[in-house]
């Protein structure tokens, strides 16, 4: 594996690499209260099954967070990050805001989407939506980590796996710094008021919607609404 800096006119993002196949696969991650690149080698060995076949590439958000930052500037930054590693015609996963980021991209630059996968994400984020958001922005102001940790686990995961791994949560909460609960806030607030619901059929790549009718952040009629209006998308939906 190898994590880089990537250094474009304005900004820096982390990416690592990973595999050695002919195709490329971007995997953009969903907010989270850390950064994704510090767990870099259990996402190398979960997604071993792909990496004769692609090369792949797990992105982080920009280094340098402006202090407004909603998801369309995050997809501008991320668009030219895979245009700057020499990238054409990528295959993107996007899970939750990295979704709604892949959405953007395949929007504003279609000629550098080749196809699509989003999990677990919507085409809108509503102001009762916005809510739980609000939640964690409110937590991660006060500098109260391990209820950040708790409340996101809680929401994120299946019951049972949450209860599983309490623990777990407890524990990462205390190498949370403050300049993780800073950027925490800056990304989710990005996620007021995103919309593009009636550009949905404005893309055109294969497209596979990923959801699950238990979901508890966007809902898994999200993952629906989003099928429906992304021509020829395909659409499963997990169960519990």
């Amino acid at each position: 594996m190898q994590i880089q800096t990537i250094h474009t006119a304005g900004f820096t993002m982390d990416c690592c690499r990973f595999g050695s196949g002919g195709r490329t696969l971007a995997i953009l991650p969903g907010l989270s209260v850390q950064r994704v690149l510090g767990a870099a080698a259990g996402i190398e060995a979960a997604y071993a099954p792909l990496a004769e076949d692609f090369t792949l590439y797990v992105l982080e958000r920009r280094n340098e967070l402006p202090p407004v930052y909603p998801v369309g500037d995050m997809a501008r930054d991320t668009a030219a990050v895979l245009r700057a590693l020499g990238l054409e015609r990528v295959s993107l996963f996007g899970a939750s805001q990295g979704g709604m980021i892949a959405m953007e991209i395949a929007l504003r630059d279609p000629f550098l989407v080749d196809r699509m996968i989003l999990g677990s994400t919507a085409a809108c984020v509503t102001a009762e939506q916005f809510r739980l958001f609000e939640g964690w922005i409110g937590l991660a102001q006060a500098g109260d980590a391990q209820a950040l940790d708790l409340s996101f686990g809680e929401a994120v995961y299946p019951r049972a796996v949450f209860e599983q791994f309490r623990d777990y949560f407890i524990a990462a909460a205390k190498d949370v710094t403050a300049e993780d609960l800073t950027r925490f806030v800056t990304l989710a607030e990005g996620l007021r008021g995103f919309d593009i619901r009636e550009r949905l059929g404005e893309i055109r790549c294969p497209t596979l919607v990923l959801g699950s009718r238990d979901d508890r952040v966007l809902g898994g009629a999200a993952s629906e609404r989003l099928a429906a209006g992304i021509c020829g998308a395909e659409l499963f939906l997990y169960e519990d």
